[in-house]
């Protein structure tokens, strides 16, 4: 496989990593809340924008690619936010598999 370079200089939107946590609502259920797991530099490339009907709403969703340095604390059902935006995370892979990128699909929720 070819190795990739990428200018670092293209790393130049600040986001957040956040993982979901279930704090207690104290009626024996709970709220899903976020927590930041870190900050962090990425390059996010627009990739098809789409739209679903379900429960008798339109949602709107913007799939992205979001290419950051690599982490092995990344998986699915993380999310990353930017300035009001969420970025749920559906994948990450490291496509050269040389340990120096992470390549995120995610896709964009709530706008």
């Amino acid at each position: 496989m070819r190795i990739q370079f990428i200018d670092p200089g293209a790393f130049r939107t600040e986001m957040r990593l956040e993982e979901p946590l279930a704090v207690s609502d104290g009626a024996g259920g709970f709220t899903e809340s976020w927590r930041e797991v870190a900050s962090l530099l990425a390059m996010i490339e627009p990739v098809s924008p789409g739209a679903f009907f379900g429960a008798g709403q339109d949602h709107e969703t913007v799939t992205h690619r979001i290419t950051m340095r690599f982490r092995n604390d990344v998986r699915s059902g993380m999310q990353l936010a930017r300035s009001g935006r969420n970025f749920a995370i559906l994948n990450a892979y490291d496509p050269d598999e040389t340990g120096r990128y992470l390549v995120c699909r995610v896709r964009e929720e709530g706008r």
